[in-house]
């Protein structure tokens, strides 16, 4: 495993990390605490040190989890745990099915009185880093919340702040007026060989502001895709939120990632290289793919030791994706404004 750092910190962060996500939702499988508990410790003896949670993942599981993983002090001191606040699960918990959403609540009162609640069940006297979840504009322009994550850091319950876009595929405006106004340690957000937009703009707007923010990257492998085991065939359980994504993702991911073959050799697999093309990126603090069993953990906890992708390659991958791999092109479904706000668009485009 090799780590990284997030700006003004010497926080030693996994380049691979660890989501909460598949093992306290129920929508990649149920599991045990103990199953669960077991797979974040063998990550840990990989060298994973990077744990992402939220409050309302499982209604506070995610994090429960992370505690009863971690008991000693030595190892707190090893582990960086994220999470995020912002959904009001404690009065809505029980509405939420499937991917839809409860309703937010990023008041400074219920933020600071969510982060205590996270604390306590975490057992532990700091989070390292705390995003907002799935913020929206009004969230970016919100003095008094962002006053409130600085407060927060004074007194020593964070380390870190930042955000995460979500739930789906956008927010483009939202995420690039945070790093413009906020300059956030951390963006969370979606972005991988097959969904490049606007997680590269995103990218480009922090290296345009000369901003300190660096990127959590989640769904690497764009739902399971990159891996390289799906076919036109494969058939996802009933309550698998593969199921949202529909059929024409399945049947031309199949042929995509049949085009990105070559970056497979004998010594890094498909999965492995859709990480390390994301990890090319030094403004990139970690990836975080959905773990899920032991094999796959253990594949995914050595791409540090693979061979990082050449020139020829990113040059070849930059070349499928500009002609669309060959395949008409279906029209993007992105959430949020996916529009830069206008003080930004110059400065990003010219580096296009």
């Amino acid at each position: 495993m090799k780590y990284r750092a997030l700006s003004r910190s010497t926080l030693p962060i996994s380049e691979i990390g660890f989501g909460l996500w598949t093992l306290s939702t129920g929508w990649w499988g149920n599991y045990t605490d103990e199953e669960a508990v077991r797979l974040m410790r063998l990550g840990f003896d990989l060298g994973i040190t990077l744990y992402d949670a939220a409050d309302t993942y499982g209604n506070g599981k995610s994090e429960e989890l992370i505690a009863q993983a971690f008991t000693t002090p030595q190892e707190r001191d090893r582990i960086v745990i994220a999470t995020k606040v912002g959904y009001d699960f404690i009065n809505h918990g029980d509405a939420r099915r499937g991917q839809r959403e409860i309703p937010q609540d990023f008041s400074p009162l219920a933020i600071r009185a969510a982060t205590e609640a996270a604390l306590k069940r975490l057992k532990t006297d700091r989070i390292d880093v705390l995003q907002l979840h799935n913020i929206r504009l009004d969230q970016v322009m919100q003095d008094d919340l962002w006053e409130l994550l600085e407060n927060l850091k004074i007194e020593g319950k964070i380390m870190h702040h930042g955000v995460a876009l979500g739930p789906a595929i956008g927010w483009l405006g939202e995420g690039a007026a945070a790093i413009e106004k906020r300059n956030p340690d951390v963006v969370q957000h979606i972005y991988n060989l097959l969904e490049q937009h606007p997680g590269k703009t995103l990218h480009r707007v922090a290296e345009a502001t000369e901003s300190n923010t660096r990127f959590f990257i989640r769904v690497p492998h764009s739902s399971g895709m990159l891996e390289g085991k799906y076919t036109a065939e494969t058939i996802f359980p009933p309550n698998d939120h593969r199921n949202h994504r529909p059929r024409s993702w399945l049947l031309n991911g199949v042929k995509k990632v049949e085009q990105l073959r070559f970056l497979e050799t004998g010594d890094r697999t498909m999965g492995q290289a859709a990480m390390q093309w994301l990890l090319s990126d030094p403004r990139v603090a970690t990836v975080l793919p959905n773990i899920y069993d032991e094999q796959q953990l253990r594949e995914f906890a050595t791409t540090s030791t693979t061979p990082p992708l050449h020139e020829e390659e990113m040059i070849r991958i930059d070349d499928l994706v500009s002609h669309h791999f060959g395949i008409e092109q279906e029209e993007g479904k992105f959430k949020g404004l996916m529009e830069l706000p206008v003080s930004l668009r110059s400065r990003v485009e010219a580096r296009i």
